[in-house]
């Protein structure tokens, strides 16, 4: 974490920018100095391949078909094979430091499976080795199937390069990268399958750990990654989309947890919302000019993705995607038109490309994984009417807890633009009004690490 974070310093150095600006530079002056990087999320950005990344996706790409209903026996051709090289691949990297296992079940006919089907899904873990910590999980996945135009045709080549095998990949490089390093908590490398279906190898496993009742802090899904040009042809190689559900889609009353959320104006801090602030701040500062766009839905226009059986299960989960699609080159059945090359092909994808979005997913799961959990029961006193703000939360149970730190920002602001570390206390009090700016608690370990912020409820 920079000293006051790059919004507060740009914040200060605004002066009179903010009507609050004042209040904002008296407050943020008594934050604690920071450790600006960690030494060992450096080291793993570092070591992230694009290289292995362009191999894994070949590969991939050589199964012929990764169709959910293809074949399962051959050796060289379809879902089956490619199941079993990813499991291969993953336990020879990881050296035994990874627990890779097939997770699946027998899906019955639906509207896009004519048949029962077994979808498998690739799961790698690399555990925790902190014990207050080592239950709280971090997923990321991609999804290993693909499909051309007709959905259901499984038989037809479906080299799936950018849909999803630039994402597969990703995945891969991490858990090989990852795995020879040290987390506190514990993180799960997920390659999925039925994607193309209906989200059934996400889904399955999301329902599973919600009745398990898994502590899953955070899902990041990396779905169509691969590709820094547009239809045109222009190339945007800067920045990824990273699509983050603010309040989600209600079939019934909400929670008093959402309601109290919705009324005191955090329809913005979601668990969702502060798991994508805490990946576009820790992206932004370890991978060099390359930008992480929140989009502040679900998904794209009426679309999903893996990470959303994640969210109706209550856990916070978002989507990484390229910024612009090229529509040529997914769900496509392989052709020529008037001279232009149509279908998902490995040489539509652009391999550092998906490196730098590597790297920026590598580095989120590191500082997640190394710093404490988000702070728990966090409360804002509103008993006393008066223009300060106190706050009140449980105690970290990590041994390695620091201290904590505030945060807040303007209502209109989308992003943190002061701190204050206030020191290893579970209540702080702040003279600014809670009636004007949005709040949020972080932990802080004795590394720095920091987690990602808490939304005070109130508290009378």
């Amino acid at each position: 974490m920079p000293r006051l974070t790059k919004l507060s310093v740009a914040l200060l150095l605004a002066g009179a920018a903010s009507v609050h600006s004042a209040a904002f530079a008296a407050e943020a002056a008594a934050d604690r100095p920071l450790p600006a990087r960690q030494a060992e999320i450096d080291a793993i950005v570092k070591e992230i391949s694009p290289q292995r990344i362009q191999a894994y996706v070949n590969k991939l790409v050589g199964f012929g078909t990764r169709h959910t209903m293809s074949d399962t026996t051959s050796e060289t051709r379809g879902i089956g094979a490619a199941r079993r090289w990813i499991k291969s691949e993953m336990e020879r990297c990881g050296a035994g430091r990874l627990e890779v296992r097939f997770d699946g079940h027998l899906h019955p006919v639906d509207n896009r499976i004519d048949k029962p089907t077994e979808i498998v899904n690739v799961v790698a873990t690399l555990p925790g080795t902190q014990a207050a910590s080592k239950d709280r999980l971090y997923v990321v996945s991609g999804h290993y199937d693909s499909r051309v135009t007709d959905v259901m045709n499984a038989t037809a080549d479906a080299p799936g390069a950018n849909d999803d095998a630039s994402g597969t990949a990703a995945v891969i490089e991490m858990a090989c990268v990852m795995a020879r390093h040290k987390f506190d908590a514990t993180l799960v490398f997920m390659t999925v399958a039925a994607e193309e279906q209906g989200l059934y190898g996400a889904g399955d496993f999301a329902k599973k750990a919600k009745a398990a009742r898994l502590n899953i802090a955070g899902m990041l899904n990396n779905d169509i990654i691969g590709s820094s040009h547009d239809e045109k042809g222009r190339k945007d190689g800067s920045r990824v989309r990273l699509f983050a559900e603010g309040v989600p889609p209600l079939k019934e009353a909400p929670s008093p947890e959402l309601r109290t959320l919705l009324v005191t104006g955090g329809e913005n801090d979601s668990i969702t919302r502060q798991l994508a602030r805490h990946v576009k701040e820790t992206g932004e500062r370890y991978v060099s000019d390359f930008k992480v766009d929140i989009i502040y839905r679900r998904d794209r226009y009426l679309r999903g993705g893996d990470h959303s059986p994640f969210l109706d299960a209550g856990y916070a989960a978002v989507r990484f995607t390229e910024p612009n699609e090229d529509f040529k080159h997914q769900h496509q059945d392989l052709r020529v038109e008037q001279g232009v090359k149509i279908g998902d092909y490995p040489e539509f994808v652009d391999p550092e490309y998906v490196a730098q979005v590597t790297r920026v997913n590598a580095a989120s799961l590191a500082s997640l994984a190394l710093a404490p959990a988000a702070p728990q029961e966090v409360k804002v006193r509103t008993a006393a009417l008066d223009n300060g703000t106190d706050l009140i939360w449980k105690a970290n149970a990590e041994p390695d807890v620091a201290g904590y730190r505030v945060v807040w920002r303007e209502t209109t602001a989308p992003l943190w633009q002061g701190a204050r570390y206030v020191g290893n206390v579970t209540t702080a009090r702040v003279d600014m009004s809670k009636d004007n700016v949005l709040y949020g608690v972080q932990a802080v370990d004795k590394d720095g690490n920091v987690s990602p912020a808490t939304y005070p409820l109130p508290m009378r």
